[in-house]
Parts: structure tokens; sequence; C-alpha cells
């Protein structure tokens, strides 16, 4: 993939000192002539560990301290900025079941903040990071990111013909990110025993490579209103665990509140507007006022009925792709 659109272009990341936010940033870094990067995030700490971890940060990046709450920081962050890539947000699910004013302050106002600022300041294109809980959501978590979605999506019809173009990306869960199964499991296997769920749970995988790649794809190839969702293999709980810890013996705690048996990244209603293409789907605005539907004529449409779920995906991950996917991490 070429990215030579971001050749002398300024890309801001909120959330950017988390897992994803750190992955981009270093992509960018590696594999752009980007004009600048700036990191928008709340944490001073993890900033300042982030620009002791870069080896050669030259003087392309920026670090700036603000909240998605505050309009008024990120429209001060936003200026001269051509990209926007929006992954701030909280995410973990019990803790925001039990502090859902904190989640619709942060992934819905906190977004629709930063749609706001997108705007004023004249920013070409924004992508949001969601995820496949956002689809069929079953806990607060994915309400807040389906709301921010539908935000985004809807934001386009306030664009104007030269205005932001606004997209997102949804896809499963991350290998090695911050609180990610693989670092929970990492944990665990030091008493001997992983606790599981449920034996049939399945999951939809990806690295964080991948999810870098599709966003920057997104970024580039969006029309304005689209979701991007990557072709990523399933694979049962269970089987992921036995391949990182055999020797553990697994300790069944049921379905906690919130939490589905399976994944869903496409809805069969939302199939029904989708188009497919090599390595991904791309899910297309039923608006009245997008009006872009030429540039994917040669996407194939999607039979009746079809949903990209965890537990039907026909890209299965078996245990020796998985071995080899954890030893790049």
């Amino acid at each position: 993939m070429s990215w030579d659109f971001l050749n002398n272009k300024t890309i801001l990341i909120t959330g950017g000192t988390g897992s994803f936010g750190q992955k981009c940033v270093r992509t960018l870094l590696e594999k752009t002539d980007a004009k600048k990067i700036i990191i928008f995030s709340r944490d001073e700490l993890k900033q300042m560990h982030m620009q002791n971890d870069l080896s050669d940060p030259g003087i392309r990046l920026r670090f700036f301290i603000g909240d998605v709450r505050d309009t008024e920081r990120l429209k001060m962050a936003f200026r001269g900025v051509d990209y926007v890539i929006h992954a701030a947000a909280l995410k973990q699910v019990p803790a925001l079941e039990y502090n859902p004013l904190e989640a619709i302050k942060t992934n819905i106002i906190g977004t629709q903040n930063v749609i706001e600022a997108a705007l004023e300041c004249g920013v070409k294109r924004l992508v949001f990071v969601s995820t496949d809980k956002a689809a069929n959501p079953a806990n607060l978590y994915g309400a807040t990111k389906l709301c921010a979605e539908r935000l985004i999506i809807s934001s386009n019809s306030y664009s104007g013909d030269n205005g932001t173009l606004f997209a997102a990306v949804r896809y499963g869960n991350v290998f090695g990110s911050r609180g990610s199964l693989v670092k929970i499991i990492e944990e665990q296997r030091i008493s001997g025993e992983v606790t599981l769920t449920h034996e049939e749970m399945t999951r939809f995988w990806i690295t964080l490579d991948e999810g870098v790649g599709l966003v920057l794809m997104a970024l580039e190839k969006t029309k304005g209103g689209e979701i991007f969702i990557p072709k990523i293999p399933s694979m049962r709980v269970k089987d992921f665990i036995q391949v990182l810890a055999p020797e553990c013996q697994l300790k069944i705690v049921g379905i906690r509140p919130g939490e589905k048996l399976h994944e869903i990244l496409i809805t069969p209603e939302e199939a029904r507007h989708t188009k497919e293409y090599d390595g991904y789907y791309v899910i297309l605005p039923e608006y009245d006022w997008w009006t872009q539907q030429e540039h994917f004529i040669d996407g194939k449409s999607l039979e009746e009925g079809f949903v990209l779920d965890s537990h039907k995906n026909k890209q299965q991950l078996d245990a020796e792709e998985l071995k080899r996917l954890l030893r790049t991490l």
C-alpha cells in the first residue's frame, strides 16, 4: 500500500498514547513523509514515556495535552491539521457499566466535540476507530460506540462540497493491545489457572499493524460516510487460551453482564448496503445526502441475509497461525 497521500500532511491522533496510537505513530514516522504528527491525549505521563520510547522523534512529533470532552482545547489542537484519527475512548466494559455517564461524556459527547472542532478548523478527513461491539450492542460500551459511529457518518451532511470527510473503521479484538486477552492470560497463567466465560465463545482477531493499515486505507479511500470492515479471522476463546497457556487449567466462570457469546462486524441490515472487496468490506450510507455511489460500483454486493459474525466467519484462525502471529508481537 502506498501512503504518498500523507506526504507533507499534518495528522492528529486523539488517544494517541494508547496501543493503537503508539503503533500508528511509529508507522507514520517510519513509512511516510508526513510533515507533522500530533498526539492528543490527557495523560502527560504516558506522553512522556512515549516520547522517551521513540528512538528518533525528530521535529515532526508534537504532544498536546487535552481531553476530547473539551471542545475549545480540541479546536486549538486542530488548527492547521489535515487529517484526524479519532481513537480516544473509554473502553473497559465492566467499568463502564458502573460508570455509564462517564462513558457517554467521552465516547459520545467527546466524539461530537471532535466533529465540531474538525468542521470549524477545516480538517480535510477524519476517521473514527470503532469496534465490533458497536454492531447490535449488548453493553454500554458498544452502545456508545454505535452512537459515535452514527454521529460520525451523519456529520457528512454538514460538511458541504469541500468540507471534512468523515468515515469509520470497525474491527475486533487486537492482539497484544493494552488490556487485551493476551495480556490477561499472561497474568493469569502464573497461578496455573485461566478463567473462561463460555467454552463456545468466539471472537474476531486482528493485529495492531492490520488495524493501523485499515485506518490509513480508510483515510485515503473515504468519500465521506463509509464504515470500513476488515476481513479478519475468528477463533474460539477456549482454543486461543489453550495455545497461549496449554499447561493451565480452565475455570468456567459464566458469561458476564453485557458480554456476547459471539461478536458481529456486519449485521444483516447493514449487509444490504455493503460492498465487498478483496481484503475488506465497505458499509455505505443510506442517507439522501450521500451521492458517492459511483465510487463503489466495482465492489461486490452481498447476498440476502449475509451476516459477518465470529461464529460463522469463513476465516477461522488455527493454532499454528495463531502461534505465528504471536511470535510477531
